[in-house]
């Protein structure tokens, strides 16, 4: 079986290119899952109900956020109505949506969910270790393989997640960093695993967004605005195929342009 894990969707030019390629990569690579994180898909910071249904409509199966997750005005009364939809598993038991999602098909059953890093993050979490621990026993029987997206800054943390769940995951894959690494490898127990999948949206940028607002910023400490960039528009994936087994046998990442 076939799972494609996109990485973070920026903006309006990134929705496009999923629009546009996801249903093509479906078709000609005889993909079973696609799974998206959308945390950036409004104007670079979070996402709306409207936009959720849109990918869905668009051929992604299940959405994933991240630590931007409230940051469009309203979507928190919004999350709990979209089944194709987790939120962060590790965030405060009290926040609205669904800490995980499964899939179906060809009775074949994916878990989905998110686990946000807590190095360098501004997020209040619980320990993404213990939760991914917790969310695998307490699903136990209900799924057949999982796909644990780390959201998180440190790479070392990333690291350590992929082997902490080695040979209990289909695959552990990195997200919010929006530069893609080269350590797509299968750890010793088959679990696919990447340290940061990268970003789909504008590629001439910095993370997304337009360069000489952030250059600036960095040059004298002024606050901008950092539209959405518009060049270079590149979907950003890690494409994992696996066993019924749930084990992965083979990953590889695809930068691919319209």
């Amino acid at each position: 079986m076939k799972l494609l894990f996109i990485g973070d969707i920026v903006g309006k030019p990134g929705r496009e290119i999923v629009s546009a390629l996801v249903p093509k990569l479906r078709a000609e690579r005889g993909i079973d899952f696609v799974v998206a994180n959308a945390e950036n898909a409004a104007a670079g910071a979070g996402v709306s109900g409207a936009i959720c249904k849109s990918l869905h409509e668009a051929g992604v199966d299940a959405i994933t956020l991240g630590d931007h997750v409230w940051d469009q005005k309203g979507f928190a009364g919004e999350i709990a109505a979209l089944d194709c939809v987790c939120r962060p598993a590790n965030l405060p038991a009290a926040c609205p949506g669904r800490d995980h999602v499964i899939i179906g098909k060809n009775d074949f059953r994916l878990l989905v969910f998110t686990v946000l890093g807590r190095s360098f993050m501004g997020a209040k979490s619980e320990c993404p270790f213990l939760c991914a621990d917790a969310l695998l026993q307490k699903l136990a029987g209900k799924f057949d393989g999982a796909l644990v997206e780390i959201h998180a800054e440190a790479t070392s943390e990333k690291q350590a997640l992929g082997w902490h769940l080695d040979g209990r995951a289909t695959a552990v894959l990195g997200t919010h960093t929006h530069v893609g690494t080269a350590d797509a490898s299968l750890l010793r127990k088959q679990t696919a695993f990447m340290c940061d999948v990268g970003m789909t949206g504008p590629h001439e940028s910095v993370l997304g967004r337009e360069i000489e607002p952030v250059i600036a910023r960095f040059l004298d400490g002024m606050p901008r605005r950092f539209e959405v960039a518009t060049g270079d528009v590149r979907l950003s994936a890690a494409l994992v195929e696996f066993a019924k087994s749930g084990r992965a046998e083979k990953i590889a990442w695809l930068t691919l342009r319209n």
